[in-house]
């Protein structure tokens, strides 16, 4: 596999044309980027840097450490400043004013940071310019499912380990070792982007048994014990038995870009109640792929799921139990795990081609556990097709005998 040091000029200059085209539309003189994400996005460079977007012309990147990296990494014209109250001096000297109006990225901006822009542009109107990037973000180019194609290869490759590592006697936590550390050392970046400022990043959930059907603080179906109360997500310290479901929620990054897949695995072979409920939610998943297409609504999308869970007779346990269901079933992904817009109830939001999803259908049995798949599809012109390429079956390991009795 090989990895691209930039990302080329020619994404750069559309990316920044589409995001001008909106700002026009919404009567912006200029953006000013600052969260690291929509940095990289707009400039090819994720060092410590502000983006200066006016409305017509080449934007502004201002570059505080370090400005060599960001010269290697980025097609745009870098300008090195030592502190930020250099930018307001420097946009009129490059621009020949100061914009009335200005977007500013409002749904991660710290309300002090917002002040502080707020004293160096005084006279400046700031507005929302969240919707704007995200909806450029959103639409994935040929270039971009190049690197999500990437992330699949090391994430199918990481689920093949797991299925010839996996013992009984493992703590869910030792599972999840074991396939974060084959996923990083092909290329794995470790670092799961989460835009909401309440929501955590981690690789993902390995949960077994009666733990995977756990309810939490989550807003997903399950969220598994944890491995504490201060972090009370995903895997945990159980003992995974032999002959007992486990639920593998993986995310991995590769250049910036995430892939999300779940598979269920067991060591020796997956109980008749388990197996059942997985092929259920491959049949939805597999109907959803055939129904995704430019046009629909998120809601329309989430309400044939509920409707093929229903005609399954699955329609109790889909998506978690009552007290705790999740209201989605896929979300889109890129830069960052979870990006708008979310396949979910009573969102309008239009499926574009060019959108990537993760699809992700479960069934939550109470006290008992949690099975499902998921799969990263994308877009197109006539339906959806897969980026994923981990082979959808469920995964059962060799039957070892390390059981490790005495820590039960």
């Amino acid at each position: 596999m090989s990895f691209n040091p930039q990302v080329p000029f020619r994404e750069i200059r559309n990316r920044i044309s589409g995001l001008q085209a909106g700002m026009a539309a919404a009567g912006l003189d200029a953006v000013f980027i600052v969260q690291p994400v929509d940095l990289y996005y707009f400039s090819g460079t994720a060092q410590n840097a502000y983006l200066y977007v006016p409305v017509e012309g080449d934007p502004l990147l201002l570059v505080r450490r370090s400005p060599e990296r960001a010269r290697r990494e980025s097609c745009l014209k870098v300008v090195a400043i030592e502190r930020v109250s250099q930018v307001p001096g420097l946009v009129k000297e490059t621009t020949g004013r100061l914009p009335e109006k200005c977007g500013l990225e409002f749904d991660i901006l710290p309300v002090r940071e917002y002040f502080y822009y707020q004293r160096l542009f005084p006279a400046t109107d700031f507005t929302d310019a969240s919707d704007l990037i995200l909806q450029q973000r959103a639409i994935k180019s040929e270039w971009e499912i190049g690197r999500l194609e990437n992330a699949g290869r090391v994430s199918s490759k990481a689920f093949e380990v797991l299925r010839q590592r996996l013992e009984p006697g493992w703590s869910e936590l030792e599972a999840a070792a074991a396939i974060e550390a084959a996923a990083r050392a092909m290329g794995h970046e470790g670092k799961l982007r989460i835009r909401h400022f309440r929501a955590e990043g981690y690789p993902g959930h390995l949960l077994s048994g009666p733990d995977g059907a756990l309810a939490g603080a989550l807003d997903s179906p399950a969220s598994g014990r944890g491995p504490s109360a201060a972090f009370p997500f995903g895997a945990g310290h159980r003992r995974i038995g032999p002959h007992e479901p486990v639920m593998v929620d993986f995310a991995c990054v590769v250049e910036g870009y995430h892939m999300d897949e779940t598979r269920m695995f067991a060591a020796g072979s997956m109980p008749a109640a388990a197996r059942d409920a997985t092929l259920a939610s491959e049949e939805i998943y597999r109907g959803l792929l055939d129904y995704l297409r430019p046009g629909l609504t998120c809601h329309q999308v989430f309400a044939r799921a509920i409707e093929i869970a229903s005609r399954l007779g699955r329609q109790e346990e889909f998506l978690g139990l009552p007290e705790s269901r999740a209201r989605f079933v896929g979300h889109s992904i890129g830069l960052e795990l979870v990006e708008p817009p979310v396949l979910a109830e009573g969102h309008g939001q239009v499926l574009r081609a060019g959108m990537v999803f993760a699809i992700e259908p479960k069934m939550v049995i109470r006290d008992g556990f949690i099975a499902g798949v998921e799969n990263v599809v994308r877009i197109t012109e006539k339906g959806a097709v897969e980026v994923s390429n981990t082979a959808l079956e469920i995964f059962v390991c060799p039957l070892r005998t390390s059981i490790k009795d005495n820590d039960r």
